[in-house]
């Protein structure tokens, strides 16, 4: 059967690298983005629809001859000037890919999660594929909003229809041209803008080894199950610690509490919401979450989908070469030979 593979949110971090491992694969690939959104780096042979997910018909008309879809497009933030667009997008927009795919007759559906919304509150241990997280437990607007959609995802499967769902953990590595929050993260550390730091824990893998995983979930993942895309569980300290060795900036020997964490986010988010309207340098649901374990254990995904991510160093150590190689820092030597290695491997 010919047909399109369709991927919405393909211009971002993740979709980019997806996008271009599809078409390498000899798939017809379409990209689903909004108007505002710059495709000028995805391959040439790529359909573009501009469309808003939040739009029935113009997401109906987007998917239009599709046989497999990744469904990436969200709101990736922790913080909205509107607090209303994490469901529009999130959740209400989930709903009506996931409706206007399956109307069409879409052999696969992959709604692409995330990890934020397994977390519980209390939990010591690590989680997998089987946690059970109730609404109440989602922090904040943006968490609640990708656990509704994934519910949403879910319960299609349920009726029978063929949707898998894959939940990466923090992606990092090249081509963050938006500046997703772990690369932020990166960035200003690299910059000595990260003057202090909170006790907190972190899964971190690949962008293109997550990109990987969502082509072998699509073509293997099981409807009904999670499959958890991670590698690495850190500490905030070990991660800072390993850029630290790369770039030889001194990690920040300031710890903040929580309790002033938190207040911090709250008055930037105030400043945000009243004055600037742009992104708040701390957000209260990332505060919340940094309170919670985020250690993962994402082996049964990983052995059943036949995926082994690539150390993690060697991934920050590709995004800081990318972050020079653009400009967005000044030259460092340390990570170098890491990339040029790394790269040779890719």
């Amino acid at each position: 059967m010919e047909g399109w593979t369709v991927v919405t949110g393909g211009a971002g971090f993740i979709g980019g690298h997806l996008t271009e491992r599809l078409v390498a694969r000899g798939e017809k690939v379409r990209v689903i983005e909004r108007a505002a959104a710059d495709v000028s780096r995805l391959p040439k042979s790529v359909e573009v629809a501009r469309a808003d997910i939040r739009d029935k018909k113009g997401v109906a008309e987007a998917l239009k001859g599709c046989r497999f879809v990744y469904h990436l497009a969200a709101n990736p933030n922790l913080w909205a000037r509107d607090r209303r667009e994490f469901d529009e997008v999130n959740h209400q927009g989930t709903v009506n890919v996931l409706e206007a795919a399956l109307a069409e007759g879409a052999e696969r559906v992959l709604h692409v999660s995330t990890e934020s919304i397994l977390t519980t509150s209390g939990r010591r241990s690590l989680i997998d594929e089987n946690v059970e997280v109730d609404l109440n437990d989602a922090v904040g607007p943006y968490c609640r909003s990708k656990l509704l959609a994934e519910r949403a995802a879910f319960q299609k499967a349920g009726e029978g229809k063929p949707v898998v769902v894959a939940n990466p953990t923090m992606p990092v590595g090249p081509g963050d041209f938006g500046l997703s929050p772990p690369t932020r993260l990166i960035l200003d550390f690299c910059l000595g803008k990260l003057p202090a730091r909170m006790d907190c824990t972190l899964n971190l893998i690949d962008v293109r080894d997550v990109a990987d995983g969502l082509i072998r979930v699509l073509e293997v993942g099981r409807p009904g199950k999670r499959h958890l895309l991670g590698a690495e569980n850190l500490t905030l300290l070990e991660l800072l610690t390993t850029l630290s060795n790369l770039t030889g900036v001194p990690v920040p020997r300031i710890r903040v509490p929580y309790a002033f964490g938190l207040a911090v986010a709250g008055m930037s988010e105030i400043w945000a919401d009243r004055v600037s309207g742009k992104m708040p340098k701390a957000t209260l649901t990332g505060v919340r979450l940094a309170r919670r374990l985020m250690h993962f254990d994402p082996s049964r995904t990983l052995d059943e989908i036949g995926l082994r991510p690539r150390p993690i160093r060697r991934s920050l150590a590709d995004a800081v070469a990318w972050l020079v190689g653009t400009g967005r820092l000044p030259t460092v030597s340390a990570p170098c030979n890491d990339s040029a290695r790394a790269e040779k491997s890719s």
